[in-house]
């Protein structure tokens, strides 16, 4: 539920603050891939993100889950919103832009939308929250233009697409399973890292086991792509689920195109033009519209549980 007053902006400050991190991922893959292979990418961010976690949750005097079945749900939350996404980005950023990565992960709330009508979390939808979606989506296509790029990026397109779907299965599935049973959320995002590390693990025989040449930069490319990218960035996205729900922190991804975009033009020298610029600004009219003020998600609308970091 979004607040007025200091909570209203707390909300919009962690809004702004995950879409500025979750954009600039796709930068940082893009330039991992240029050393490093899917499989290899995958993997060293999910190795160095649970790493981060861990120390963060020690600092904060919290311990990892202990509960069996609780490991469980997390064993699912960790292949739909890690595993598997962050391995269809490292593929699909192999034949695609960073920045069109990013327009393409705006999906997601439009995949999270009608993850909730099916499953029945998502009850009298307003017309105007319809509408943003719809809105959004539009501003989506108009920067992919389909029409001028048909068949341009291939099969990444579908593997960053797949990906776009996975985080907003992984979303629901957080918000239903596991946020608001009382276990910080530090030692959940910590946890399920852990578990998305042992998963990517297993496809290190798909492309993994190539020898590389680390260099210093790609050195600290990947250790921003773990600790900024990946930790911080998915704390701070349990954080929102806790607070704000499944279907709201997906509509971040619509800011995504602008933060995409905007790092893939300034630092890769990736394409820009008019189209793409109005096609951010009817991004921007959709979050707008589809930021609800009253929460129908089920779970709960109040803020993470007590002791939660």
């Amino acid at each position: 539920m979004v607040k007025g007053g200091m909570d209203g902006t707390r909300t919009w400050a962690r809004i702004g603050a995950l879409a500025l991190l979750w954009g600039s991922t796709f930068l940082w893959i893009e330039l991992a891939l240029e050393a490093l292979a899917p499989v290899q990418v995958t993997l060293s961010r999910c190795v160095i993100g649970s790493i981060t976690l861990l120390v963060a949750c020690r600092v904060a005097g919290q311990r990892l889950p202990r509960d069996r079945s609780v490991w469980g749900r997390i064993a699912v939350a960790a292949f739909f919103c890690n595993a598997l996404p962050f391995a269809m980005f490292s593929v699909g950023q192999r034949s695609i832009d960073s920045g069109v990565a990013g327009v393409l992960n705006a999906t997601t709330p439009l995949w999270a939308l009608l993850i909730g009508v099916i499953t029945g979390a998502e009850r009298g939808l307003r017309s105007t929250r319809l509408c943003g979606l719809l809105i959004g989506y539009a501003g989506v296509v108009l920067i992919l233009a389909p029409w001028k790029a048909a068949g341009s990026g291939g099969w990444g397109i579908v593997a960053v697409a797949l990906a776009a779907a996975s985080y907003a299965i992984g979303f629901a599935f957080m918000a239903r399973h596991l946020v608001g049973t009382g276990i910080p959320t530090i030692s959940l995002s910590a946890a399920q890292l852990v578990v998305a590390t042992c998963l990517s693990a297993l496809t290190l025989p798909f492309g993994g086991l190539e020898p590389v040449e680390i260099s210093a930069r790609t050195m600290a490319v990947v250790l921003v792509l773990g600790v900024v990218a990946t930790a911080a960035t998915f704390h701070l996205t349990y954080r929102n689920i806790a607070a704000e729900g499944a279907t709201n922190t997906a509509t971040v991804g619509y800011l995504l195109p602008v933060v995409s975009v905007a790092l893939g033009v300034v630092v890769l020298d990736e394409h820009f033009n008019v189209r793409i610029g109005i096609g951010m600004s009817v991004v921007l009219v959709g979050v707008a519209l589809t930021r609800r003020f009253t929460s129908t998600d089920p779970e709960p609308s109040s803020p993470a549980p007590a002791g939660t970091p």
